[in-house]
């Protein structure tokens, strides 16, 4: 090794992050901003590298670089905070001379409770030894005595004397620890590359052994949950690193608190300094810093400053303030805020601080937490909500029948499911907390509970949801309420100045719409028409058409719905004012609009007065094999065209209605969905026209709109080019094109898609990130035929996947014209998309 092994971390030295870590540079910035940093000295990625193959530096001229006799620590440095590294090792140094040399100045005590702590880290974290052998209760000299007895058992050689040796342990420690392939796979998952390196700083232990004004602390500037400005922290008298931070005898406030002793009482000339580092850092540091620090009497030394560890409402808030202040660009502040830390804000959420009884843990599918009693069943929902009751609404997996329960609940747990489970997308589109394919979990509709191994909850029990985490807890938690705020709002007014890609809503019902415009959306990009149509009212109708016995008594079912779809459309256009609405026709297989229990049977028998016998054989009879590959979407609407008829003669008409009264036109848009032939939109489209010509001759109205296909089969995206020529806009249904091209059933991965990511052969859940590579080059071919064919042609995506930040880049690479998802992911597409953008120019 060279003489450039190690740098003195000054004002000039050569210090890099990329070549150092971000700890190196800290200090070294800390240094340049005239804080009070104890000597330290800089050991670079390569020096460690080297150290981890067995060539240590010049210790004896490493150590010249400190006093004779100076305690020293050394705290890992890798490129950034979030790559972790191993544990800082305090106290090197300390042997049986110092130890009777500060036990003259300070005292026994204070002298054992130094060494003590050294040989307990020593020998567990240089050594390996057993942790248990030296896990002394209590500091005193018999237990150091025994601690160094034990150390020289095990290791047949008593604990090194000489600081030379231990500071060379230390490091080769370190930086083999870095090296092993558990810390690897450790900080991968964490977003490193391989190869990263580490660096390490050795540092002078500063103070805080004196009587007086002597300890350690740390101190932050803001309120980790909600991003206030507010001083918090601790300091512990005769304490050492972050010590502080653990409750116990001699431990401060840093304010005046009427709970106890403060810091600002004890030192106030040591508090105002740490007062005026931490704005200077925040100004200097373009940071929210953590400052650790030590006091000795009354000496003040900055050990260290990281970025403080927060909350999402408090990232949002804290970016925004630096950029209001203009201490960092309005860039910045949107790079800096994860997309998805803001579904943490438009929920209710588990206060972090809270003690948590972990019951079970699931696939995290709808953000947002929430607290009520176990229900089993949507008709048990109906009845809690009618008393005014939280409830969860617990399932093996939801169904269509399941909407009115979900609509009643607080929120959903679900044994199956993945993230495109109907559970999953519902929960998303109605803001409900959800948590899906709950691992172990086993729900006893006979019995009415849920198990996990030998715990059981019961109905009626207490559950708290944490859609954010997958987290099932028993009993009720401290919640946090939305924080839809002004940093919130600002945030987002600048993410839409910088994207540049459309963000569309998937709203089935006018609430949907509601939220959707709350959320700044630019239009309804997907409305799922069959959802409004699960209301009791609607239901039974729908009913009585799947069981008219002639086409008579079915269009008599269809002309009473047609007042019902025609209201629903005429709102969703005026809560959408003037936006555009991209309105799909019916999708799903009849037989989800029956009751799928005998319970259920008995009463449809009942309410259409026809026999159990009747009912359960025309049931039986409508049930596929495989009904999402069935007579479904456009296989339907030309079966049975009245639907279809029904649907485009109440779109029309409510768009008439809308457009007259305010004065504007209204253009809907008409999407066919599950196409697979060019046939079908021919067909499709001469029913749909020939409705509007009716509609015209009727209202007089001037009737205009759009009409497009939602292409979800493989066989529509390889035939784009044929569609295209019939339609003005193809939106990519990547929900069921994935499920297809993959021959994956969405509500089923979730059993084993865990698995398949972890062994490899998923990098992602097709299902939660966009597959570039099968899904993405089927999306990129129906693109790329269709522009041919028709180069105004809009297209769109519409699945899921528009509100993943990912999946949005893909689309904004593709020169989509928008993308549309779940209302409450609005935001986070927003956001996205400004990010992408901010990226690309860059």
């Amino acid at each position: 090794m060279t003489r450039t092994d190690f740098t003195e971390i000054t004002h000039s030295a050569v210090i890099r992050q990329e070549t150092h870590g971000w700890r190196a540079k800290c200090l070294q910035r800390l240094i340049r901003l005239d804080m009070p940093v104890p000597r330290t000295v800089s050991l670079s990625f390569a020096a460690v590298r080297a150290i981890a193959a067995g060539n240590l530096p010049d210790m004896d001229r490493l150590l010249a670089r400190f006093a004779p006799g100076q305690l020293l620590s050394v705290r890992p440095s890798p490129q950034f905070p979030d790559w972790g590294g191993p544990g800082a090792l305090l106290n090197i140094g300390m042997n049986d001379t110092r130890h009777a040399e500060i036990a003259a100045a300070h005292g026994e005590p204070v002298a054992t409770r130094l060494y003590l702590r050294f040989v307990q880290a020593y020998a567990q974290h240089v050594a390996r030894l057993d942790p248990e052998l030296f896990d002394a209760a209590e500091p005193c000299l018999p237990a150091l005595q025994a601690a160094l007895h034990d150390y020289e058992n095990e290791m047949e050689e008593p604990f090194p004397q000489d600081p030379a040796l231990q500071l060379a342990e230390v490091l080769r420690s370190m930086a083999r620890a870095w090296e092993g392939t558990s810390a690897r796979l450790l900080r991968q998952a964490k977003g490193a590359p391989a190869e990263a390196g580490l660096g390490l700083v050795v540092q002078a232990m500063a103070g805080g052994l004196g009587a007086d004004n002597s300890g350690a602390g740390v101190i932050e500037f803001i309120d980790r949950v909600s991003g206030e400005r507010r001083i918090t922290g601790r300091f512990k008298a005769h304490g050492q690193g972050r010590e502080a931070l653990e409750n116990g005898a001699d431990t401060l406030y840093l304010t005046r608190d009427p709970r106890g002793p403060s810091l600002e009482d004890h030192s106030p000339e040591a508090f105002g300094a740490l007062v005026r580092h931490g704005e200077i850092a925040r100004a200097k540091l373009r940071e929210e810093m953590q400052i650790e620090f030590t006091l000795d009497k009354g000496e003040l030394a900055v050990l260290d400053a990281v970025p403080v560890v927060r909350s999402s409402r408090a990232e949002v808030r804290v970016a925004v303030a630096l950029a209001e202040e203009n201490i960092i660009s309005r860039d910045e502040a949107l790079m800096r805020v994860p997309p998805r830390a803001l579904a943490d804000l438009m929920h209710r959420q588990v206060d972090p601080r809270a003690p948590r009884d972990l019951f079970a843990r699931g696939i995290a599918a709808s953000p947002g937490a929430a607290q009520g009693r176990i229900v089993f069943t949507s008709s048990a929902a109906q009845a809690s909500a009618a008393r005014e009751e939280a409830c969860i609404l617990v399932r093996r997996e939801t169904t269509p029948e399941d909407i009115r329960g979900m609509h009643a609940a607080s929120g959903v747990l679900t044994e199956r499911g993945g993230m495109t489970s109907h559970a999953a997308v519902i929960g998303r589109g109605l803001g409900l907390p959800c948590v899906v394919g709950a691992s172990g979990v086993r729900v006893d509709m006979r019995e009415r509970s849920v198990s996990v191994g030998g715990r059981v909850l019961r109905e009626g029990d207490m559950i708290t949801l944490d859609g954010s985490t997958g987290e099932v807890l028993a009993g009720t938690v401290p919640l946090l309420e939305p924080a839809l705020d002004e940093s919130f709002r600002t945030l987002l007014v600048w993410a839409d100045a910088r994207r540049d890609i459309g963000v569309r809503a998937n709203a089935d019902t006018p609430a949907d719409a509601g939220i959707a415009r709350g959320f700044e959306a630019e239009g309804v990009g997907l409305c799922r028409t069959e959802h409004m149509l699960f209301e009791d009212d609607r239901l039974l109708v729908m009913r009585e058409m799947i069981f008219a016995d002639t086409e008579q008594d079915r269009a008599a079912a269809l002309e009473r719905l047609l007042p019902m779809q025609r209201a629903d459309f005429a709102h969703l256009f005026d809560i959408m004012q003037a936006r555009p609405v991209c309105i799909r026709l019916f999708d799903p297989p009849l037989h989800e609009f029956l009751p799928h229990t005998r319970e259920g049977m008995r009463g449809l028998a009942d309410a259409l007065d026809r026999p159990l016998s009747e009912i359960t054989r025309r049931a039986e009879a409508l049930s596929e094999f495989n009904p999402m590959l069935g007579m479904r979407g456009v296989r339907l609407g030309l079966t049975v065209p009245e639907i279809y008829d029904m649907q485009a003669r109440a779109i029309f008409e409510a768009a008439a209605a809308v457009g007259g009264t305010r004065g504007d036109r209204v253009v809907p848009e008409i999407m066919i969905p599950l196409v697979s032939a060019v046939r079908e939109v021919e067909m499709v489209k001469a029913r749909v026209e020939a409705v509007a010509a009716s509609v015209r001759a009727e209202t007089g109205a001037e009737i205009d709109y759009r009409l497009g296909v939602m292409v979800e089969t493989p066989r529509a995206a390889l035939r784009a080019g044929e569609i295209a020529q019939h339609v003005s806009f193809l939106s990519f249904g990547t929900n069921d094109l994935t499920q297809m091209a993959y021959g994956l059933s969405r509500d089923d991965a979730g059993r084993f898609m865990s698995d398949y990511v972890k062994l490899g052969i998923f990098s992602e859940d097709p299902f939660q990130m966009l597959d570039r590579e099968g899904v993405g080059e089927l999306i990129m071919i129906g693109a790329e035929r269709a522009r041919v064919a028709r180069p105004d042609l809009t297209l769109s995506v519409c699945g899921e996947h528009a509100g993943d930040p990912e999946s949005i880049a893909f689309c904004r690479d593709a020169g989509f014209a928008y993308v549309s998802c779940s209302p409450f992911r609005v935001p986070v597409a927003r956001l996205a998309a400004a990010q992408i953008a901010i990226a690309g120019a860059r």
